[in-house]
């Protein structure tokens, strides 16, 4: 079974989403893990965008990169640029991949923009995954 890391800054919102459709489309063929390198907490705008997609991620927690230092990951995707720039680790063995996408929790303006800007990052996130794992797990 193949070990994948999605990273990002605070593990807060673009690496759970990432995370919560991982595990959808891979169901047993991967363990899924995200992390950060800092840790926020899950971003409650997060979950409710995924439970409008009939996806749960309100157990999900933030975890931090060094949490992990001991699974050996197969792939490492990181989901900021932040994330690819700062990492203090990477697995050596581990094929890494990278898709910055924007950072929704910090747009701005009324809240149906808000909402718009964690649907559009969610869709995006749902296309990069089910396109991952067709490629990867296939």
């Amino acid at each position: 079974m193949k070990n994948i890391l999605v990273l990002c800054t605070g593990n807060s919102c673009r690496s759970q989403l990432a995370e919560g459709y991982l595990r959808h489309f891979a169901q047993a063929r991967a363990n899924i893990y995200s992390a950060g390198i800092q840790t926020h907490g899950v971003n409650p705008r997060a979950i409710a965008t995924m439970a409008e997609d009939g996806l749960d991620i309100s157990q999900h927690t933030s975890n931090h990169i060094n949490e992990y230092q001991g699974i050996p990951f197969d792939y490492v995707i990181t989901v900021c640029d932040h994330a690819q720039e700062n990492c203090p680790f990477f697995p050596a063995a581990a094929a890494r991949f990278h898709q910055n996408f924007t950072d929704p929790a910090k747009v701005t303006g009324t809240e149906t923009e808000i909402q718009a800007a964690f649907t559009q990052v969610r869709d995006q996130i749902k296309a990069y995954c089910h396109q991952f794992v067709a490629a990867n797990l296939s």
